[in-house]
C-alpha cells in the first residue's frame, strides 16, 4: 500500500478540475447531484492524476464496514474516559465502528497518528487537537478532504464543526464565588499552554477579577501542565510565595489531585487554610473530606454531539460549520468554604 502522503488527494483533484473539494467529494461519493459537465471534468482529473477512491464520505445508507477515527490524548483523566464513552456510544447507535489513537497532546505525534489512521479508510474523524496542530495535523486533514469535528478544544477562528463547553463563563462564576467569600488573593493552576481550554479558563479568571475591580498578581498564576505532577509542583510554588493565596482554582482534575497532594504535604487545610475550586468533576470528588466544589462538564453529551455533527458532515460536506458550547454545572460542596 502506498504511503498516506503519496496518495493523490481530493484537494489536488479539485485544483486540477478547477472546482471545490466538496464538489469532488460529491462526485466521488454520490452525496449530491453535480452538473454533467462538472462531473466529467472532475472524473478526467481523477483519471489523469491516478486518484484512488477512498470512501471517506459515503452515504450512511450504504451499509458495510463504516469506521470513524478518534484522535485524542488518552490521559489518566476521568473526563476523557467519559468523553470517549459518549463518542463510542453514539457511534454505535449510528452504525459506525470507532478506531482510537493516542495523540499524547503532541502536535507531531498527533500528525503521525492521524496519518496512520487515514490508512484505515475512515469516513470521518473526531479530534481533540494538540497545541500547534494548525501547522501539522490540520493541513493533513484538509489535503485529504476528510470530514472532521473538533471536540473539547474550540478555535473560533476556524470555520469547522466544533463541540465544547462554556469555559470562560464557568470560570468567571467560580472565581466570583470565591471573591464573594472574601478572597482577594486567588491562585490559579493553568493547563497546557496553547490549548484553547487553558486560554479560555485563564481569561475567565482575569475577567472575574476585572469585574470585581481587583488586580491580579501575576505570581498567583502558575502553569500546571494539565497533570497531577504539574499541579503539585505549581501548588508548592504558590505556597512558597511571601504572601501565598488564600484560595485556589485548578484548571482540570489532574492538577486538582496534584494540588491536594501538595496542600496535604504542607499541612495546609482545605478550606480553613486554603479554599479550593476545580474545573472538572470526577466520581470521587464528593467523597473527599471536604467534598470538592467543581465545575462538571457533560462529557458524554459532548462526545455524542460530536458524533452527530460528524454524521451530518459526512452526509453533507457543504453544510455550514457549527460550533456548539454545552452548559456546565457547578457542584457547590465544601472545599470552597460553603457549608453543605
Amino acid at each position: 500500500m502506498a504511503d498516506t502522503f503519496d496518495r493523490v488527494t481530493m484537494r489536488e483533484v479539485a485544483l486540477a478540475a478547477d472546482v471545490s473539494v466538496s464538489t469532488v467529494s460529491h462526485v466521488v461519493n454520490g452525496t449530491r447531484a453535480v452538473a454533467a459537465e462538472t462531473r466529467e471534468r472532475v472524473q478526467q482529473a481523477m483519471r489523469a492524476l491516478g486518484y484512488e477512491h477512498q470512501p471517506t464520505a459515503r452515504s450512511l445508507a450504504a451499509g458495510g464496514n463504516r469506521t470513524i477515527g478518534l484522535a485524542i490524548t488518552v490521559a489518566n483523566n476521568p473526563y476523557w474516559v467519559d468523553l470517549i464513552q459518549g463518542i463510542d456510544g453514539e457511534a454505535t447507535r449510528a452504525g459506525l465502528s470507532l478506531v482510537i489513537v493516542d495523540t499524547r497532546d503532541d502536535a507531531r505525534y498527533e500528525s503521525s497518528s492521524v496519518a496512520n489512521l487515514l490508512a484505515h479508510r475512515l469516513e470521518g474523524l473526531i479530534i481533540s487537537p494538540a497545541a500547534d496542530w494548525r501547522g501539522t495535523t490540520l493541513p493533513l486533514l484538509r489535503d485529504q478532504g476528510l470530514p472532521f469535528v473538533m471536540v473539547d478544544r474550540i478555535d473560533p477562528a476556524l470555520h469547522v464543526d466544533q463541540v465544547g463547553v462554556e469555559n470562560e463563563a464557568a470560570t468567571i462564576a467560580v472565581i466570583d464565588h470565591l471573591i464573594r467569600h472574601g478572597h482577594r488573593r486567588i491562585g490559579m493552576l493553568s493547563g497546557i499552554p496553547g490549548l484553547s481550554t487553558s486560554a479560555e479558563r485563564l481569561r475567565g479568571y482575569h475577567l472575574a477579577h476585572e469585574r470585581a475591580g481587583l488586580r491580579v498578581d501575576p505570581d498567583l498564576v502558575r502553569v500546571g501542565d494539565s497533570s497531577s505532577p504539574g499541579g503539585r509542583r505549581a501548588t508548592s510554588e504558590l505556597l512558597q510565595l511571601g504572601e501565598p493565596p488564600t484560595a485556589m482554582f485548578t484548571g482540570n482534575s489532574g492538577m486538582t489531585i496534584g494540588a491536594l497532594a501538595a496542600l496535604h504535604a504542607a499541612g495546609v487545610g482545605v478550606p480553613d487554610d486554603m479554599a479550593l475550586v476545580a474545573f472538572d468533576d470526577f466520581p470521587w470528588a464528593d467523597l473527599f473530606s471536604p467534598a470538592l466544589t467543581t465545575i462538571a462538564q457533560p462529557s458524554a453529551a459532548i462526545g455524542a454531539r460530536a458524533v452527530q455533527l460528524l454524521v451530518r458532515r459526512m452526509q453533507d460536506p457543504d453544510a455550514p460549520a457549527q460550533t456548539m458550547r454545552l452548559p456546565v454545572e457547578i457542584m457547590h460542596r465544601e472545599s470552597c468554604g460553603c457549608v453543605r
